[in-house]
């Protein structure tokens, strides 16, 4: 009871933007997002899983709903990658856009579910009493994504290009190959370089992260009386909706973007 009374706007918030963690080490500086590193892995096995199946049990005949709304997906991802990347798409483009899009897509619609139901039942059931269900709401799974993404790109610049071909790539684009433009060449494509992964991690970080503030606050706002409750309610129910197409549309500009870098690596200046 005596924690209900102190519980105050600043702690309510703290209390569901803190994480599970666990130190790696004694004496280290390293921590592990308990909670983040388990929902990705628990989302990826379920929604893959769930791919899987569906996929497994596939007939050439008339299709199950699963089915076509599966085949449907695939589809319009392959033709999404199809208009960018002029490559064979279907060894590895094409499945990891499918992969980063479904991925991505099940760990944004975490945070459509009830915040404060959601932590009851956690701490309830499971014990929990710090746990982020959201994991694109930590800046270390955004740039993770977006740092393998990046590592492949640089990987797929040197397989097709040759290093020498990258090498002069950096050098010689976009102002020419005169040697006195060589370290404003190298300089503005570091920029570009370093501008990628960052813009691509904290995009997705920064819009999913501001919804999930904005679910505390109208939770805030439930909580203040019945008039409270009734506007929050609405606005809630309205915030969810909206929130609904921003979490499907930030994982497909992901998904985009992933294509987009994947295409400028195969491709020469």
């Amino acid at each position: 009871m005596a924690s209900e009374t102190e519980l105050t706007p600043s702690s309510y918030i703290g209390h569901h933007l803190t994480y599970l963690t666990k130190q790696v080490g004694e004496g280290s500086f390293w921590v592990l997002h308990v909670d983040t590193l388990v929902t990705s892995v628990i989302l990826g096995v379920l929604s893959f899983g769930f791919i899987w199946l569906v996929v497994r049990k596939a007939t050439p005949g008339v299709p199950s709903k699963t089915q076509a709304f599966i085949e449907l997906a695939v589809d319009f991802i392959d033709k999404e990658v199809k208009n960018i990347f002029h490559g064979d798409r279907h060894a590895l483009v094409a499945p990891m856009a499918l992969t980063v899009f479904v991925w991505v897509l099940m760990m944004n619609t975490m945070d459509i579910l009830p915040i404060d139901i959601t932590a009851k039942i956690l701490e309830n059931v499971f014990g929990l009493h710090n746990w982020k269900i959201v994991p694109t709401t930590d800046i270390n799974t955004t740039f993770a994504l977006a740092l393998s993404v990046w590592f492949l790109m640089l990987f797929f610049n040197i397989k097709v290009k040759g290093l020498g071909g990258w090498l002069h790539e950096l050098f010689c684009t976009p102002f020419g190959k005169s040697p006195l433009v060589w370290i404003l060449n190298l300089l503005f494509n570091f920029i570009e370089y370093v501008s990628k992964p960052l813009s691509h991690a904290l995009r997705l970080f920064g819009n999913i992260y501001a919804g999930e503030v904005i679910f505390l606050l109208l939770g805030m706002w439930a909580a203040t009386g019945i008039s409270g409750t009734i506007f929050g309610a609405i606005l809630g129910a309205g915030w969810a909706i909206f929130h609904i197409l921003v979490v499907t549309l930030q994982a497909f500009i992901f998904m985009m973007l992933t294509v987009v870098y994947m295409s400028m690596a195969h491709e020469s200046h």
